[in-house]
Protein backbone atom coordinates (compact mmCIF):
# COMPACT_ATOMS: atom_id res chain seq x y z
CA UNK A 1 0.00 0.00 0.00
CA UNK A 2 1.29 3.41 -0.96
CA UNK A 3 1.52 6.18 1.67
CA UNK A 4 0.22 9.30 -0.09
CA UNK A 5 1.11 11.60 2.86
CA UNK A 6 4.78 11.48 2.02
CA UNK A 7 6.33 12.66 -1.28
CA UNK A 8 8.04 9.97 -3.27
CA UNK A 9 11.77 9.75 -2.74
CA UNK A 10 13.85 10.66 -5.75
CA UNK A 11 16.76 8.54 -6.71
CA UNK A 12 18.73 11.64 -7.67
CA UNK A 13 19.01 14.33 -4.93
CA UNK A 14 18.42 17.89 -6.07
CA UNK A 15 21.68 19.85 -6.10
CA UNK A 16 21.86 22.98 -3.89
CA UNK A 17 21.43 26.19 -5.78
CA UNK A 18 24.77 27.90 -6.28
CA UNK A 19 25.02 31.69 -6.10
CA UNK A 20 25.23 33.40 -9.42
CA UNK A 21 28.55 34.84 -10.52
CA UNK A 22 27.27 38.38 -10.21
CA UNK A 23 26.10 37.77 -6.65
CA UNK A 24 29.49 36.31 -5.71
CA UNK A 25 31.27 39.39 -7.08
CA UNK A 26 28.88 41.66 -5.19
CA UNK A 27 29.57 39.83 -1.92
CA UNK A 28 33.31 40.13 -2.40
CA UNK A 29 32.97 43.84 -3.16
CA UNK A 30 30.88 44.37 -0.03
CA UNK A 31 33.52 42.59 2.06
CA UNK A 32 36.30 44.74 0.60
CA UNK A 33 34.29 47.92 1.18
CA UNK A 34 33.61 47.01 4.83
CA UNK A 35 37.30 46.27 5.42
CA UNK A 36 38.39 49.48 3.72
CA UNK A 37 35.96 51.59 5.73
CA UNK A 38 37.04 50.07 9.03
CA UNK A 39 40.76 50.37 8.28
CA UNK A 40 40.30 53.85 6.80
CA UNK A 41 38.66 54.96 10.04
CA UNK A 42 41.43 53.66 12.32
CA UNK A 43 44.17 55.10 10.16
CA UNK A 44 42.27 58.38 10.02
CA UNK A 45 42.09 58.52 13.82
CA UNK A 46 45.88 58.21 14.13
CA UNK A 47 46.40 60.67 11.29
CA UNK A 48 44.08 63.17 13.02
CA UNK A 49 46.16 63.13 16.22
CA UNK A 50 49.42 63.81 14.37
CA UNK A 51 47.78 66.00 11.73
CA UNK A 52 46.62 68.46 14.38
CA UNK A 53 50.24 69.25 15.27
CA UNK A 54 51.38 69.53 11.68
CA UNK A 55 48.26 71.41 10.60
CA UNK A 56 48.60 74.22 13.14
CA UNK A 57 52.36 74.60 12.67
CA UNK A 58 52.04 74.28 8.88
CA UNK A 59 49.51 77.13 8.63
CA UNK A 60 51.79 79.29 10.79
CA UNK A 61 54.82 78.51 8.63
CA UNK A 62 52.95 79.21 5.39
CA UNK A 63 51.70 82.65 6.47
CA UNK A 64 54.28 83.93 8.95
CA UNK A 65 56.24 85.91 6.33
CA UNK A 66 53.22 87.64 4.77
CA UNK A 67 51.22 88.22 7.95
CA UNK A 68 54.29 88.91 10.15
CA UNK A 69 53.21 86.28 12.65
CA UNK A 70 55.47 86.26 15.72
CA UNK A 71 57.08 83.17 17.19
CA UNK A 72 57.67 83.45 20.93
CA UNK A 73 61.41 83.02 21.43
CA UNK A 74 63.85 84.10 24.10
CA UNK A 75 67.41 84.68 22.87
CA UNK A 76 70.44 85.06 25.12
CA UNK A 77 74.15 85.52 24.41
CA UNK A 78 77.08 84.69 26.66
CA UNK A 79 80.75 83.75 26.71
CA UNK A 80 82.20 80.48 27.94
CA UNK A 81 85.82 80.18 29.08
CA UNK A 82 87.74 77.25 27.63
CA UNK A 83 89.78 74.71 29.52
CA UNK A 84 93.56 74.50 29.47
CA UNK A 85 94.92 73.07 27.22
CA UNK A 86 92.64 74.27 24.45
CA UNK A 87 90.82 71.62 22.38
CA UNK A 88 92.97 71.03 19.32
CA UNK A 89 90.32 69.79 16.87
CA UNK A 90 86.64 70.53 16.15
CA UNK A 91 85.70 67.05 17.37
CA UNK A 92 87.48 67.60 20.67
CA UNK A 93 85.86 71.01 21.01
CA UNK A 94 82.40 69.56 20.31
CA UNK A 95 82.86 66.89 22.98
CA UNK A 96 84.10 69.48 25.49
CA UNK A 97 81.17 71.82 24.77
CA UNK A 98 78.67 69.00 25.21
CA UNK A 99 80.10 68.25 28.65
CA UNK A 100 80.57 71.88 29.70
CA UNK A 101 77.05 72.95 28.66
CA UNK A 102 75.42 69.81 30.04
CA UNK A 103 73.82 68.83 26.73
CA UNK A 104 72.46 65.32 26.12
CA UNK A 105 73.82 64.95 22.58
CA UNK A 106 76.83 65.93 20.50
CA UNK A 107 76.52 68.85 18.06
CA UNK A 108 74.40 67.99 15.03
CA UNK A 109 76.36 70.28 12.72
CA UNK A 110 79.97 71.41 12.83
CA UNK A 111 81.19 73.99 10.33
CA UNK A 112 84.85 74.90 9.90
CA UNK A 113 85.73 78.10 8.07
CA UNK A 114 89.42 77.99 7.08
CA UNK A 115 91.87 80.74 7.92
CA UNK A 116 91.98 83.57 5.37
CA UNK A 117 93.27 87.13 5.02
CA UNK A 118 91.16 89.67 6.83
CA UNK A 119 88.89 91.64 4.46
CA UNK A 120 90.40 95.00 5.36
CA UNK A 121 94.03 93.91 4.87
CA UNK A 122 95.90 95.81 2.16
CA UNK A 123 96.13 93.70 -0.97
CA UNK A 124 99.38 93.43 -2.90
CA UNK A 125 99.58 95.48 -6.08
CA UNK A 126 97.47 98.40 -4.86
CA UNK A 127 100.51 100.38 -3.71
CA UNK A 128 103.87 100.71 -5.36
CA UNK A 129 106.19 98.05 -3.91
CA UNK A 130 109.83 98.71 -3.01
CA UNK A 131 112.35 96.07 -4.03
CA UNK A 132 114.62 96.75 -1.06
CA UNK A 133 111.85 96.16 1.52
CA UNK A 134 110.59 92.59 1.97
CA UNK A 135 106.85 92.19 1.55
CA UNK A 136 104.96 91.85 4.82
CA UNK A 137 102.88 88.76 5.41
CA UNK A 138 99.14 89.39 5.05
CA UNK A 139 97.15 89.66 8.25
CA UNK A 140 95.33 86.33 8.62
CA UNK A 141 91.99 85.63 10.20
CA UNK A 142 92.11 82.35 12.19
CA UNK A 143 89.85 79.38 11.64
CA UNK A 144 86.26 79.76 12.76
CA UNK A 145 84.44 76.76 14.24
CA UNK A 146 80.66 76.81 14.54
CA UNK A 147 78.75 74.19 16.53
CA UNK A 148 74.97 73.78 16.35
CA UNK A 149 73.14 71.94 19.13
CA UNK A 150 69.52 71.61 18.03
CA UNK A 151 66.50 70.60 20.05
CA UNK A 152 62.74 71.08 19.88
CA UNK A 153 62.70 73.50 22.82
CA UNK A 154 66.25 74.91 22.86
CA UNK A 155 68.78 75.63 20.12
CA UNK A 156 72.38 76.53 20.98
CA UNK A 157 75.01 77.84 18.59
CA UNK A 158 78.65 78.21 19.66
CA UNK A 159 81.25 80.16 17.66
CA UNK A 160 84.94 79.79 18.36
CA UNK A 161 87.97 81.40 16.74
CA UNK A 162 91.00 79.12 16.86
CA UNK A 163 93.45 80.26 19.53
CA UNK A 164 90.96 82.23 21.65
CA UNK A 165 90.50 81.49 25.33
CA UNK A 166 86.70 81.75 25.14
CA UNK A 167 83.80 81.05 22.78
CA UNK A 168 80.52 82.88 22.19
CA UNK A 169 77.28 81.05 22.99
CA UNK A 170 73.90 82.03 21.53
CA UNK A 171 70.89 80.22 23.00
CA UNK A 172 67.31 80.33 21.71
CA UNK A 173 64.47 79.07 23.92
CA UNK A 174 61.23 78.41 22.06
CA UNK A 175 57.73 78.97 23.33
CA UNK A 176 54.90 76.54 22.66
CA UNK A 177 54.43 77.59 19.04
CA UNK A 178 58.16 77.61 18.36
CA UNK A 179 58.36 74.09 19.76
CA UNK A 180 55.55 72.96 17.43
CA UNK A 181 57.40 74.48 14.47
CA UNK A 182 60.59 72.67 15.48
CA UNK A 183 58.63 69.42 15.64
CA UNK A 184 57.14 70.17 12.22
CA UNK A 185 60.55 70.82 10.66
CA UNK A 186 62.22 67.93 12.48
CA UNK A 187 64.83 70.31 13.89
CA UNK A 188 67.00 68.48 16.37
CA UNK A 189 64.70 65.48 16.48
CA UNK A 190 65.85 61.99 17.39
CA UNK A 191 65.30 58.78 15.44
CA UNK A 192 62.09 57.80 17.34
CA UNK A 193 60.41 61.09 16.39
CA UNK A 194 61.49 60.72 12.76
CA UNK A 195 60.01 57.20 12.68
CA UNK A 196 56.83 58.54 14.30
CA UNK A 197 56.50 61.15 11.57
CA UNK A 198 57.06 58.40 9.01
CA UNK A 199 53.96 56.66 10.38
CA UNK A 200 51.98 59.84 9.72
CA UNK A 201 53.29 59.95 6.16
CA UNK A 202 52.30 56.30 5.75
CA UNK A 203 48.82 57.08 7.11
CA UNK A 204 48.36 59.88 4.60
CA UNK A 205 49.41 57.63 1.73
CA UNK A 206 47.06 54.86 2.87
CA UNK A 207 44.17 57.28 3.44
CA UNK A 208 44.62 58.69 -0.05
CA UNK A 209 44.67 55.25 -1.69
CA UNK A 210 41.88 53.77 0.44
CA UNK A 211 39.72 56.85 -0.04
CA UNK A 212 40.17 56.59 -3.79
CA UNK A 213 39.36 52.86 -3.67
CA UNK A 214 36.21 53.49 -1.61
CA UNK A 215 35.09 56.13 -4.04
CA UNK A 216 35.60 53.79 -7.01
CA UNK A 217 33.75 50.90 -5.31
CA UNK A 218 30.78 52.90 -3.98
CA UNK A 219 30.20 55.63 -6.57
CA UNK A 220 28.55 55.23 -9.94
CA UNK A 221 29.12 58.75 -11.25
CA UNK A 222 32.81 58.20 -11.83
CA UNK A 223 33.28 60.52 -14.79
CA UNK A 224 32.72 63.65 -12.71
CA UNK A 225 34.97 62.33 -9.96
CA UNK A 226 37.82 61.43 -12.29
CA UNK A 227 37.53 64.89 -13.85
CA UNK A 228 37.83 66.58 -10.45
CA UNK A 229 40.72 64.29 -9.50
CA UNK A 230 42.55 65.00 -12.76
CA UNK A 231 42.07 68.77 -12.55
CA UNK A 232 43.21 68.81 -8.92
CA UNK A 233 46.32 66.80 -9.75
CA UNK A 234 47.18 69.06 -12.69
CA UNK A 235 46.69 72.16 -10.52
CA UNK A 236 48.95 70.80 -7.77
CA UNK A 237 51.68 69.80 -10.24
CA UNK A 238 51.43 73.15 -12.02
CA UNK A 239 51.80 75.13 -8.80
CA UNK A 240 54.75 72.99 -7.73
CA UNK A 241 56.51 73.46 -11.08
CA UNK A 242 55.84 77.20 -11.04
CA UNK A 243 57.68 77.50 -7.72
CA UNK A 244 60.82 75.78 -9.03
Amino acid sequence: MTDLSRPPLSAHPVAAKRPARGEHVANRRATVVRWLRKTHGWFGLWGAVMGLIFGVSGIWLNHRAVMKLPVAQQKTSSQIALSDPLPATPDAMGAWLQQALGLPEAPRRVRVKPAQPVPWAERGGKSEARHDVPAAKPLMQPEQWTFDFDGAVTQIQVEYWAGNRSASVRQTDNGMLGTLISLHLGRGMTVPWILLVDTLAGCLIFLSLSGLALWVLTTKRRTVGWTIFGLGSLLAVGLAVARL
